[in-house]
């Protein structure tokens, strides 16, 4: 979704309807997760996919109808083996397509959904996938802002009670509840501190304004349907800003490495103490180009559990203080260039200075994986890959040599930084 809503808040902005199509339920090997999004628009541009290309002339068609009937729909799309290639997945696997039409009335929603994501912002968005309501939407962003209506108050307060958490950023790994109904649909969570009635109170009648709201802490960047006590079913999509990857070491590596990085969706940072190699015009593709010792800045700035720390300086004075201060971090993953000898001369500093094996443990040293490249594109490449093996739980080997499903959902796999 993340990728298409520039050009949906450029239709919004001249007043052109459209139909959005999303995948809400996934089974067996689907080429895509739930959250992905096509659009349509009334003149028949198209951006976005849904399936990689297995379907989208049946979802074009899909959201054509909409768009004419200016009504929801919600089609199921799966094929047998032995009937591959009939319209359907040629993979065999499952989706569930839900088509919603877009007009004027719900234009406010989706630019400020576009604006929250340009602005990094944290925003949620709940969409009635049944009943009169079908195809409504409610927006809400991290400062409270809500705008749309499910068209009724109650529905709308019990919706944006399940678009918060406790903590806006979950662990890498945790932060997408799947795809299934949840199993607690029936009580708002456990970190709701909002009652109902004055959800209520602050919402007008109608639902056409935007209202304020308490500022709470959304879903994690992720999908999720649940049902409501009435029994309407919901799509949940949060967007929370993209996860960070801080390089440390202005060399010629850390250049491919923000380049890779940006690609995947990341926020690339890359620091170093030099400021004649620490410019902006040696890194083009990173976000934020700082000139300060790197543990003094890493000890100063947000680590989560979605942060990826590359260290790729392999100088000792720079290192180890660097690593002390990121060992002790959440970060999701910690990585340091150098060859096994000055990985080894690097693990016994670290002792000396106090770094327990656990913490030591989570070192990734020599980085990346082991794909036999050299230059420092193919050095990156090697280093996504491990990050990505980490975060989905993939095993970092050929498929070729593999016989599980290839889009099998892992207990360690994310939506975290799947760009929605």
């Amino acid at each position: 979704m993340r990728d298409i809503l520039e050009t949906l808040d450029g239709w919004c902005a001249t007043g052109t309807r459209f139909a959005v199509a999303s995948v809400i339920g996934t089974w067996s090997s689907s080429p895509k997760q739930p959250g992905a999004a096509m659009a349509v628009s009334e003149s028949g541009e198209v951006v976005g996919s849904v399936s990689g290309g297995c379907v989208e002339a049946a979802v074009y068609e899909l959201a054509r109808q909409a768009l004419e009937t200016r009504e929801a729909v919600t089609e199921t799309f799966g094929v047998a083996d032995e009937d591959a290639f009939a319209v359907g997945l040629t993979c065999g696997g499952t989706l569930e397509i839900f088509v919603r039409p877009v007009a004027e009335a719900q234009f406010a929603q989706w630019s400020a959904l576009a604006a929250a994501v340009r602005e990094g912002r944290q925003a949620s968005m709940a969409t009635a996938l049944s009943g009169a309501s079908a195809g409504a939407c409610v927006l809400v962003r991290d400062d409270g802002r809500v705008t749309g209506s499910l068209g009724e108050c109650d529905l709308d307060a019990q919706a944006l009670a399940r678009m918060q958490r406790l903590s806006p950023s979950g662990p890498l790994g945790e932060s997408c509840p799947g795809s299934g109904w949840a199993a607690s649909a029936d009580e708002p969570s456990a970190g709701w501190s909002g009652a109902s009635a004055g959800a209520e109170a602050a919402m007008s009648k109608d639902g056409s304004q935007a209202r304020d709201f308490p500022a709470m802490a959304l879903l994690d960047n992720g999908v999720t349907r649940e049902r409501l006590p009435d029994g309407t079913p919901l799509f949940l999509e949060s967007f929370t800003e993209p996860p960070r990857l801080l390089v440390f070491g202005a060399i010629d590596y850390a250049g491919a490495l923000a380049r890779i990085g940006a690609f995947l969706g990341y926020r690339v940072t890359v620091c170093d103490a030099r400021p004649v190699f620490a410019t902006p015009a040696r890194f083009p593709d990173a976000h934020e180009v700082v000139v300060d010792w790197p543990h003094r800045w890493l000890s100063g700035t947000r680590v989560d559990r979605r942060t990826v720390i590359c260290v790729l300086t392999h100088d000792p004075k720079f290192d180890i203080p660097l690593l002390e201060v990121a060992l002790h971090t959440d970060a999701a993953y910690i990585g340091a260039m150098g060859s096994r000898r000055t990985h080894e001369d690097r693990l016994r500093r670290l002792r000396d200075a106090g770094v327990d094996e656990r913490a030591l443990a989570r070192l990734r040293s020599p980085i990346g994986l082991d794909l036999g490249g050299r230059t420092p594109e193919e050095t990156a490449v090697s280093i996504a890959a491990e990050v990505i093996a980490m975060r989905e739980g993939g095993t970092g080997r050929s498929l070729t040599e593999t016989l599980a499903p290839i889009h099998a959902l892992r207990a360690s796999a994310s939506l975290v930084s799947q760009r929605l």
